[in-house]
């Protein structure tokens, strides 16, 4: 996966101007493809693909179909449902990495974007928590209270979440900070 500048974002919108509104914010800072169909993303989705950002609603397959097929292929690239789909329970069995709910502005794709291309240098478990947070922030904004209570998939999202959180911390507190500085500096003067 690239990090930093140049990294290689594949846009997938059915709507056109959408697309290339998309890839223009984007193309100063990236290296941007665009697909206009779930099978057009699977046919330019490769290994130097950094980060998708996938419409829900597309022609032929779904980007729900897209993105299992991305999964399934093994490809290690970050994902974004970018979507004006309503979320439902559903995406949290989901495998991506961020729900951003349209329109979208600018500032906000440039910064999903960067989430996600920071998101590419965490270990796995912290890439579960922010995928998990990031949807139960969504389920919290769209649903009502009542939704969220009521919801067994909701309750096990939160409390995995938690379990992810607590891990997280636990790990953190193993670390000696001392320790790890001298380490950084010892490999910093080796270079």
């Amino acid at each position: 996966m690239t990090q930093g500048a140049g990294a290689t974002v594949l846009v997938v919108e059915d709507e056109d101007a959408l697309a290339e509104t998309y890839a223009r914010w984007l193309d100063d800072e990236y290296t941007v493809r665009t697909a206009y169909t779930g099978e057009e993303a699977l046919e330019t989705v490769d290994e130097s693909v950094d980060i998708a950002l996938l419409d829900r609603r597309l022609p032929g397959l779904s980007g729900g179909e897209v993105l299992e097929a991305i999964r399934e292929r093994g490809l290690d690239c970050r994902v974004a449902m970018l979507t004006a789909v309503d979320p439902d329970f559903d995406i949290i069995e989901m495998p991506f990495d961020d729900y951003a709910v349209k329109p979208v502005l600018r500032e906000e794709l440039n910064e999903l974007v960067e989430r996600l291309q920071l998101l590419a240098t965490y270990d796995s478990q912290a890439r579960e928590s922010f995928a998990l947070a990031s949807k139960v922030g969504v389920l919290e904004e769209e649903k009502t209270r009542a939704e969220l209570e009521t919801s067994e998939e909701y309750a096990e999202a939160r409390a995995r979440l938690a379990e992810l959180d607590e891990d997280i911390a636990d790990t953190l507190e193993t670390f000696d900070t001392e320790e790890f500085a001298d380490a950084y500096r010892t490999l910093t003067r080796e270079e």
